[in-house]
């Protein structure tokens, strides 16, 4: 990656800005200039009237929809000039638009307060009689209407007809009940109050819209609302036949729009002084070359391009180029799920895609299993277009792993095994888990000293957590644990070499801490243990891998157990079920307990995912939806 610096004319911007988004390679520098004389923002206005123009395009176009636009087609630069027309242009064109918006507005509000009323008639359409009646309280009567819960509808009967009132149950709905109670005004009424309380009694109030029989305000209502939409409809052919003859200006305006993106893009990392202006950024080196050339193609005043490598201090700001690949496409969008790869850092992906397929097929070797998967994922390639092949890889992984295995559908007895069966060779399988175990943490502590080497950290690579010392304690580890597996005997070279690796790491801790004495030596020697520890746990972890594939077994011969203890169509029925459930549910859980050896057991010693990615500056040619 080059860091690039073009000086150009200022009248020349918009032309530089096309050349620079043709070529697809130039990432942009928000920093400032080190010069102090160049702090103008020479496309602030540009920036602010093509802002304008693109809102007002988009609320007409709310009310006047367009199809799709064609590709960009052939390249023109869109001057100041050409943009403040068209933005004066888009907003005559809005302010008469606009008055159907607001008609529109108008009947949304009407609709709404029509729903209002009959969402709140809802709480009484069983009462046949005029609601105003039970609304305004009468010289002699008094009216309670509300709600009231099941259990306490009881108990409220019979208070109120101590209390003189009489109670109608005309709707139960849910644990309440909806009833209006009526009964002599004056004394009893405040007699009443503390039985509604104690038999939590909810006052429904009856709207002043609401002044006639349930029934007929429903037609009413359903009168209104069909106006309405005769309304809108009516409103909006009007508004169809007046905008037709500016659809094809619009689609020329959205157009132009696309071609003045790059120039608003770039804004943030524009600067100028008086006809000078600055643009920076990050390109890659192979097409630093093709970059001069589209500039001197393209723009007719002289202009100034220099590059460099970057320095040092700037290498968290470089932007990492990702992978092109199709086939690696999903696994990089796991990958990102954790970070971006640093500038200089391996990509991880390639490596990913390996390791992941290769132990997801081991937890869950099965030919017909898999088989599904993939076919699973075909069939849904047009809903997830760029994760299905990811299924359709991890589905051929586990038809050839259970082709190793001679596993379909979890039987054992219709094909050969071509390498092992888990079953029947379970301690095989505990080290075949625990040597890839070993080899994927040595290979991920030996790409973390790479990568602290490439960004220039070489104390790092050497003593920081999973670095070289790291890496000998481990070897030594196992080479002495081996010893003590098969002789009895830890060995002297591999018992100095896990004493001197760990004292060697407790010094640099001990040296790079600022603590009291008591103090550092706590914390060096929990640091010193915990590396004894994480370790060990960490090969011990990759276990998994044989435990899900001696698992997937153990769910088949439960299933077939079952299946045995049913008749001839049960038996049918449970395996296909048993065979769906280790489908979702096991299927489910090996993917989540792959992911954690990746995330947890590998990344985590060589990854540092704080990169960002490159987006360089382009010309947008795919088709946009209004």
């Amino acid at each position: 990656m080059k860091h690039v610096r073009l000086l150009v004319l200022t009248e020349d911007l918009p032309q530089a800005s096309m050349a620079l988004a043709a070529t697809e390679s130039f990432h942009p520098d928000t920093r400032p200039p080190t010069e102090s004389r160049l702090d103008a923002l020479p496309g602030r206005e540009y920036r602010e009237t093509f802002s304008q123009a693109q809102s007002r395009l988009a609320k007409i176009t709310r009310l006047i929809p367009l199809e799709a636009t064609p590709d960009i087609g052939a390249v023109r630069v869109v001057d100041f000039d050409e943009l403040s027309a068209l933005n004066v242009w888009l907003g005559d064109l809005w302010d008469e638009t606009s008055s159907y918006e607001e008609d529109f507005h108008r009947l949304d509000d009407t609709e709404r307060l029509v729903r209002e009323q009959q969402a709140a008639l809802e709480n009484f359409t069983h009462l046949n009689i005029d609601l105003d009646m039970l609304r305004n309280k009468t010289r002699f009567l008094e009216f309670h209407v509300g709600l009231v819960p099941r259990e306490n509808l009881r108990q409220l009967e019979g208070a109120a007809s101590l209390a003189g009132h009489i109670l109608y149950v005309y709707m139960q709905q849910g644990d309440h009940a909806h009833v209006v109670i009526v009964g002599p005004a004056g004394d009893k009424e405040s007699a009443l109050a503390p039985v509604l309380a104690a038999a939590s009694f909810q006052t429904l109030p009856i709207p002043l819209e609401l002044d006639r029989k349930p029934a007929e305000l429903q037609q009413d209502f359903a009168n209104q609302r069909l106006a309405i939409a005769e309304q809108r409809q009516s409103l909006q052919d009007t508004l169809n036949r007046w905008g037709e003859p500016f659809r094809a200006k619009l689609l020329a305006a959205r157009h132009t729009l696309m071609l003045a993106e790059p120039l608003v893009t770039l804004d943030a990392s524009l600067r100028s002084a008086g006809h000078l202006a600055h643009l920076a950024g990050w390109v890659p080196a192979r097409a630093v070359a093709h970059l001069e050339q589209g500039l001197r193609e393209t723009l007719t005043l002289p202009f100034d391009l220099t590059s460099r490598d970057p320095r040092p201090d700037e290498r968290k700001l470089v932007p990492t180029v990702p992978i092109k690949s199709r086939l690696l496409a999903p696994f990089a969008l796991l990958v990102n799920q954790y970070g971006i790869p640093a500038y200089g850092e391996v990509d991880p992906t390639p490596l990913f895609a390996v390791t992941f397929l290769l132990m997801f097929g081991m937890m869950f070797g099965d030919l017909g299993h898999g088989a599904v998967i993939a076919l699973a994922a075909l069939w849904a390639r047009n809903k997830l277009p760029k994760f299905y092949l990811f299924g359709v890889f991890a589905g051929i992984s586990s038809m050839i792993f259970g082709l190793l295995f001679g596993s379909v559908f979890g039987y054992e007895e219709i094909l050969p095994a071509l390498w092992m069966s888990p079953l029947h060779d379970p301690i095989l399988m505990l080290e075949v888990a625990l040597g890839w175990g070993i080899g994927f943490i040595v290979i991920a502590c030996l790409l973390g000293i790479y990568n602290r080497l490439a960004i220039g950290d070489p104390l790092g690579a050497v003593f920081e957590r999973h670095g070289l010392v790291n890496l000998l304690f481990y070897l030594a580890f196992l080479w002495g644990g081996f010893g003590l597996a098969t002789t009895g005997s830890f060995g002297t070279l591999p018992a100095l070499l896990v004493i001197g690796s760990l004292l060697t790491l407790a010094a640099f801790q001990w040296h790079h801490l600022s603590a009291p004495t008591g103090e550092k030596a706590l914390v060096v020697a929990i640091e010193t243990l915990d590396t004894v520890i994480v370790y060990l746990s960490n090969t011990l972890s990759f276990l998994r891998v044989s435990a899900f594939s001696l698992n997937h077994v153990a769910l088949s011969l439960a299933i077939f157990t079952l299946a045995g203890m049913m008749g001839s169509f049960g038996h049918v029925v449970t395996v296909i079920l048993g065979n769906v459930f280790i489908l979702v549910l096991e299927g489910g859980i090996v993917m989540i307990q792959v992911m954690r050896l990746q995330y947890y057991e590998g990344f985590s010693r060589y990854f540092s995912g704080d990169g960002h990615a490159f987006l360089p500056l382009r010309l947008r040619r795919e088709s946009v939806s209004s």
